[in-house]
């Protein structure tokens, strides 16, 4: 492996994740001037035609990927991933109503936990007694006097994720922040869900959500607008000054992402984490953190090594070779390897190769 440094790096961040160099260009050239306007992309009204087509054209995209009709409405809404944890049971958990969560990692819980300030919460199943190592099982059996019940189908601190869900027992939604379009999911079976711009989806700045517009007309509060999923329907994402260029590169994603097509992003994410695992199950020094291979996220790989006195070395060795980003979450430590859409198979390759002159070595 080449010793010298250049300036490219291998970045496998987890969060804001990696862009296609494709819309990284475009995007580039828009903060010029966007669509021989004469303004820049961060210059064009919120309010105007450019704006409201691209809001238009990226709402098709979400439902086409999604193979959703018009049934459902497409919104964006600042606040990240916190702010839906709170408006979800502001708008759909009554004072006396309980929802039920499915406690598989540190985001599901912290979901959880916002839901109780605005009614009961109930944990249906959790696997934090095994410190969120694997997944919970669900009981084939849930409570029927449920508001709705709450997954996430990604953890990115530990690296589980869910290949396939339970079928639908009553109102669903779902946080599918870290792993929207990376597999083909039945995104029918959900009345609601949402994912933040910052990893398949585009830059940080912005949240995604998709809701049935029947669901959107359930709200159990008098809310102020801004808290209100449906008045931020009925002004189409723009009652007040949205963030238009995180939204912006969200629709160079949406493009980019229906010119790959799911099934093919589907079968090389796979390729990327087979890879990767494949290796820590066999380098003397390294081991995944997930042992059941089943649970295990192809968006996330999360690993140590398994004397943590070369982790240190490690770290620097990858950052020697322009391997970035693989820190783990300060919560579990060790190393995380994130392999969303735009990551490309010749990145793990590479990290894959790093992973194999270290052992070489120090073993």
């Amino acid at each position: 492996m080449n010793e010298s440094i250049s300036n490219h790096k291998i970045y496998l961040g987890a969060g804001p994740a990696a862009l296609p160099s494709t819309v990284l260009q475009e995007a580039s050239e828009a903060i010029i001037e966007f669509q021989n306007s004469g303004l820049s992309i961060l210059e064009i009204p919120h309010r105007g035609s450019l704006f409201q087509n691209i809001l238009d054209e990226a709402k098709i995209l979400v439902r086409d990927l999604c193979n959703l009709t018009d049934e459902y409405d497409v919104l964006w809404l600042p606040g990240g991933g916190r702010m839906q944890f709170c408006m979800i049971p502001m708008n759909f958990l009554g004072d006396d109503e309980t929802a039920g969560y499915i406690d598989s990692g540190h985001w599901a819980h912290e979901a959880m936990k916002y839901g109780s300030h605005f009614g009961k919460t109930l944990s249906v199943c959790s696997s934090k007694n095994v410190d969120y190592s694997a997944l919970p099982a669900i009981p084939t059996s849930l409570p029927n006097h449920l508001a709705y019940l709450h997954l996430t189908t990604n953890n990115t601190i530990y690296g589980t994720q869910w290949h396939s869900l339970p079928p639908q027992k009553s109102t669903m939604i779902a946080d599918m922040s870290s792993d929207l379009f990376g597999l083909p999911r039945s995104f029918s079976n959900f009345d609601l869900f949402y994912a933040v711009a910052q990893k398949n989806l585009g830059a940080a700045g912005v949240t995604l959500v998709v809701a049935k517009k029947e669901m959107l007309a359930k709200t159990k509060r008098i809310l102020p607008p801004m808290l209100c999923y449906a008045a931020h329907a009925q002004k189409q994402s723009v009652l007040n000054t949205p963030p238009v260029y995180a939204i912006y590169i969200s629709w160079l994603m949406l493009k980019w992402t229906k010119l790959q097509s799911l099934s093919v992003l589907h079968e090389e994410n796979l390729k990327k984490a087979a890879l990767l695992y494949n290796e820590l199950e066999r380098n003397n020094l390294f081991y995944p953190l997930v042992a059941n291979k089943t649970d295990r996220s192809i968006m996330n790989v999360c690993f140590r090594t398994k004397d943590d006195n070369i982790a240190t070395e490690f770290s620097d060795f990858c950052f020697h070779h322009n391997i970035v980003g693989i820190k783990g979450h300060r919560r579990v430590g060790g190393f995380r390897a994130s392999l969303y859409n735009a990551t490309p198979l010749q990145n793990v390759q590479t990290l894959v190769a790093a992973m194999q002159e270290f052992e070489r070595k120090y073993s």
